[in-house]
C-alpha cells in the first residue's frame, strides 16, 4: 500500500467520493470550496488501484485541523483501510505542528472514530438530512 498527498483534488479522490457519498449514500453536495484549500490523501492498494481517500485542512472557525471526506471504495472495505488513511492524516497534521483534530462524523460511523481516540462533543446535527456529530482528538 501507498498513500500519496495532493494539494489539488485528484481524479482518484473524485471517483471514490462520488461513488461513496453521491451514488451510495445519496448526498447531493459533495465537492465544495474546501477542496481548493485542503490537502488530499489517496491510499493505493498493492496493485496501484485507488482504495481510500480523505482530506484535511486548518479551520479558523474551529481553531484546529479538520479531517473529512473519509471514504473507502466498496471493493476495499473490511480491510482496515479507513484507519490506515486516518492515521496517516493524523501523522501529517502532527508534523505540521498541530495538536488538535476535529471530524464532522456521520453518527452511524462514530464508533469507528471513537476506536481511533476521537470523543464526541456538542449536539447531533443534520447535514443533508443525515445525523452528524462533531468529534475531537488531541494529538
Amino acid at each position: 500500500m501507498e498513500i500519496k498527498k495532493y494539494t489539488n483534488l485528484p481524479d482518484e479522490a473524485k471517483r471514490i467520493r462520488t461513488e461513496v457519498f453521491l451514488d451510495e449514500q445519496k448526498f447531493s453536495v459533495e465537492f465544495d470550496e474546501i477542496d481548493d484549500i485542503a490537502a488530499h490523501l489517496v491510499l493505493f492498494d498493492d496493485n496501484g488501484a485507488a482504495a481510500g481517500v480523505c482530506r484535511y485542512f486548518f479551520s479558523e472557525e474551529k481553531n484546529c485541523c479538520m479531517i473529512g471526506r473519509v471514504a473507502v471504495d466498496k471493493a476495499h472495505r473490511g480491510q482496515g483501510l479507513g484507519s490506515v488513511i486516518m492515521l496517516e492524516a493524523e501523522k501529517l497534521i502532527r508534523e505540521d505542528g498541530y495538536s488538535k483534530i476535529a471530524v464532522s462524523a456521520q453518527c452511524r460511523v462514530s464508533p469507528f472514530y471513537e476506536s481511533l481516540g476521537y470523543k464526541k462533543t456538542g449536539e447531533e446535527y443534520l447535514d443533508e438530512y443525515c445525523p452528524h456529530i462533531m468529534m475531537v482528538k488531541e494529538l
